[in-house]
């Protein structure tokens, strides 16, 4: 398969969907494709989602690890942005993101586009790491 071959896939079932989102005109490029720093923007959002909810507060993120791009986004791409835990930490939580993308007029059909591996820190009110709260 190429870099560029557009397959289509189907949705993960092991990974939770923690954010939907559309890019607008203003986070495109001069040739119509989304920044790939917006979409790094949204994995990191998305990659919060449940190192915050198992700090039960605020996190940092610490590492992010390689950003592939398989497929450039597009304008009216409707992008699912899904994330697993891979590892919990004493005061870390890395989870794996993972971004697939429905295009305007294939609604249905997705395509990856982008995964990284990011590593966020539980932090108290002044920005120190703190201990996560034991887990269940």
């Amino acid at each position: 398969m190429s870099a560029l071959s557009d397959a289509h896939v189907a949705l993960p079932t092991d990974m939770e969907l923690v954010l939907k989102v559309v890019p607008m005109p203003n986070n495109c490029n001069s040739s119509g494709d989304i920044f790939g720093g917006w979409v790094m923007s949204q994995v990191d959002l998305a990659g919060s989602v449940i190192p915050a909810r198992i700090a039960q507060g605020r996190v940092a993120t610490v590492a992010v690890k390689e950003f592939v791009f398989k497929q450039p986004v597009h304008l009216g791409d409707i992008l699912s942005l899904y994330a697993a835990t891979t590892h919990i930490g004493r005061t870390s939580v890395t989870v794996q993101v993972e971004v697939y993308s429905e295009r305007l007029h294939r609604q249905g059909r997705y395509t990856k586009v982008t995964e990284a591996s990011l590593t966020y820190v539980a932090i108290n009110e002044t920005g120190e790491p703190r201990p996560l709260p034991p887990q269940d």
